[in-house]
């Protein structure tokens, strides 16, 4: 493979994809070179190749329209107006980018939108947005010839990217076309940054082609500087669920009393049986419990339904289009797009991916409705967040079904409930965003010459 050299900034008689300018852009994405020679990233061409080709091998046998919205490129929402690009994994990260979405369309309301998710279930939930001027759609497969069309038809100001998505070919062709790439709420775990220092080229080429990156939390700052990000191309802490939940405003309308009503949110393979063991014990004791059951992937609905017939505990499946009933004891909610609903109807919320080791799901939504908050062992995806709150007593760490069935018992006192949730609240309130946010605009304005981005007197944020 013959070395090219990657460099984040266009020849400056060439205007900025997606832009409405034609100045150079702004000097300080400038980034290191970066080259494709190393063995990783010549293994991973190789690999994302032959991916492609069998992909466009099974489409040509049987066609899949899941398969081709990954590998055509897509129509860009018609306008002048300067596009971006902003990319989420799934659900959670798609949803937390909402703040940023919307400071994005007060600073410019005709701004054309590209949002790409790697699930279907992300996709389907932020098009039920309804958002104008958006085109919203699987991402590009991260083959170079792929990407590159994607690229081209649609000629991006910036590539927003949301959390941990480090795609090489998606991340040094837009540095090629001098496209500047932005992470926000950019979180590395110990485990992802050892990995990555097994490919220390790979990963020193990728930090080459970011030109801002708001961590999640300090312990990521450092990670992403040990792989070669520098500095001074690093913002403030942000966590984007945190603004994401604090946008909140849903009425409690189920028929459960809020005090008795237990959610158990973004539960995975493993938690359920657990989460059903504990409320079985609880609700013995106290009738008038109720359960909202609500599995991170709904694709398991047949699954979990068949975990809560061995319970034996009596329950309704919103998919099937039941509505929660004050006579059936567990409610299985397995749609997308309604966690606000379950959240406010909720005074006690376990938090799921926690007794399982995949590291917990946050506790900012449940914090932001009031609801008292429950959580496994494994909290490592927020570790500060969740340090506050057992700082100040305001979540409680369950183990197994026994000390989750106490903990249920315990908090189904209103009083007590209502402190604890009180508690979290003002525990959580340092990791509000509105600080990280205006930085990132000010940066997206200097690295995009669009005035119109930046917070009112703000200087320029990015330095070199």
């Amino acid at each position: 493979m013959n070395r090219r050299t990657v460099v984040a900034a266009p020849p400056a008689d060439r205007a900025r994809p997606g832009s409405f300018r034609s100045a150079p852009p702004h000097p300080a994405i400038a980034a290191p070179a970066l080259t494709w020679h190393s063995f990783a990233m010549r293994l991973y061409q190789f690999l994302i190749r032959v991916s492609a080709l069998t992909l466009r091998l099974r489409r040509a046998i049987k066609p899949d329209p899941v398969l081709s919205e990954r590998l055509t490129p897509p129509a860009p929402p018609e306008g002048q107006a300067p596009l971006i690009w902003l990319h989420g994994a799934s659900n959670g990260e798609l949803t937390a980018a909402r703040p940023i979405l919307d400071a994005l369309r007060r600073r410019l309301p005709g701004l054309r939108l590209v949002i790409t998710a790697n699930s279907v279930s992300g996709r389907d939930l932020t098009r039920r947005w309804g958002l104008p001027g958006t085109e919203i759609r699987l991402a590009p497969h991260d083959d170079p010839a792929t990407t590159a069309r994607f690229l081209d038809a649609t000629r991006p100001a910036a590539l927003i990217v949301v959390e941990n998505e480090l795609w090489p070919n998606r991340l040094t062709l837009a540095a090629e076309r001098g496209i500047p790439v932005f992470l926000l709420s950019a979180r590395l775990s110990e485990r992802s940054a050892r990995r990555w220092g097994y490919v220390a080229g790979l990963a020193r080429g990728l930090m080459a082609t970011i030109t801002w990156l708001a961590p999640q939390d300090e312990g990521s700052r450092a990670r992403f500087a040990a792989l070669g990000l520098p500095a001074g191309r690093m913002g403030p802490v942000m966590v984007l669920k945190s603004a994401a939940a604090a946008t909140v405003a849903v009425a409690d309308d189920l028929p459960f009393a809020h005090a008795q009503t237990v959610l158990a949110a973004s539960t995975h393979e493993g938690e359920e049986e657990i989460v059903l063991d504990a409320f079985a014990r609880a609700h013995n004791a106290n009738p008038a419990l109720h359960l909202i059951l609500a599995p991170r992937h709904p694709r398991r609905r047949d699954e979990v339904e068949a975990a809560i017939r061995a319970s034996g505990l009596a329950f309704a499946t919103r998919s099937r289009g039941a509505e929660p009933d004050v006579a059936t004891p567990v409610y299985l909610a397995d749609t997308l797009g309604e966690m606000d609903r379950w959240y406010a109807g909720a005074g006690i919320t376990f938090v799921g991916g926690s007794l399982t080791d995949r590291g917990g799901h946050t506790p900012f939504e449940p914090a932001a409705h009031g609801s008292a908050i429950l959580t496994g062992p494994h909290v490592s995806n927020a570790t500060p967040a969740y340090a506050a709150l057992f700082a100040a007593e305001a979540a409680v760490r369950v183990e197994d079904a026994a000390t989750l069935a106490d903990a249920i018992a315990a908090l189904a006192d209103p009083a007590r409930q209502q402190a604890q949730a009180r508690r979290a609240r003002e525990a959580l309130s340092d990791f509000g965003a509105d600080a990280a946010i205006d930085a990132f605009l000010t940066a997206l304005s200097g690295a995009t010459g669009i005035a119109a981005f930046a917070p009112e007197g703000a200087d320029d944020a990015i330095h070199d």
